[in-house]
């Protein structure tokens, strides 16, 4: 190495010195300074964001009473749902205790249950919907009074979806020998009716 530099002329070594310190001061920058300013850089955007956390999660602290207040309501109107929600360990048990429980009012009411199936279970949140869908026979005021029977019924009950279907004949129709005539303003009405058990019991 040494014969390699005194055979160089003074301005070659010039150059290959020139040369030399270049390439450190790119070294330099990009294994020191770009880092060190990079870092520098982070620093000042953390310290820049750190007042608004703060800020953030003291505004969170002081709601931390009414949050608290606004769980412990919620879980005492779920709790007080508690003895509203269908029975039964199944989704197939519980779809039995509604039925049961809409056939009752049907014929307390004085309506006809004609036909009834059962709907598969939907997620409702950590509930499940129980659902049946009902076809029934009835004049109008039963039927009126079944439908408020079933949404204020000590259960949990809604009705998703009714369809009536009138079988008044008008006078002066012609009406077929044998066949007796329907009472006035006679209805059929296809109910979909929906109860709710906790998600565990359903499948």
């Amino acid at each position: 190495m040494s014969n390699f530099w005194r055979r160089l002329s003074k301005r070659e070594r010039g150059l290959v010195i020139l040369t030399a310190s270049i390439l450190l001061i790119f070294i330099a920058k990009y294994a020191v300074v770009t880092p060190f300013i990079e870092r520098r850089d982070w620093v000042k955007n953390q310290l820049e964001s750190q007042p608004q956390l703060l800020q953030k999660n003291l505004r969170y602290l002081a709601r931390k009473e009414s949050l608290l207040a606004a769980l412990e309501a919620a879980r005492a109107q779920i709790k007080a749902q508690e003895p509203k929600l269908l029975t039964g360990d199944t989704a197939s048990v519980s779809a039995s205790d509604l039925q049961e429980t809409v056939q009752a009012m049907a014929t307390r009411e004085g309506t006809q249950v004609i036909t009834t199936r059962v709907l598969n279970p939907e997620p409702a949140g950590t509930f499940s919907k129980i659902g049946i869908q009902m076809e029934i026979g009835g004049q109008i005021q039963q039927i009126a009074n079944l439908i408020r029977g079933i949404e204020t019924a000590p259960k949990l009950l809604i009705i998703d979806e009714v369809n009536v279907r009138s079988l008044f004949r008008p006078v002066g129709f012609p009406q077929p020998q044998g066949v007796p005539q329907p009472p006035v303003q006679n209805l059929r009405v296809s109910l979909t009716v929906a109860g709710f058990v906790r998600a565990s019991s359903a499948p």
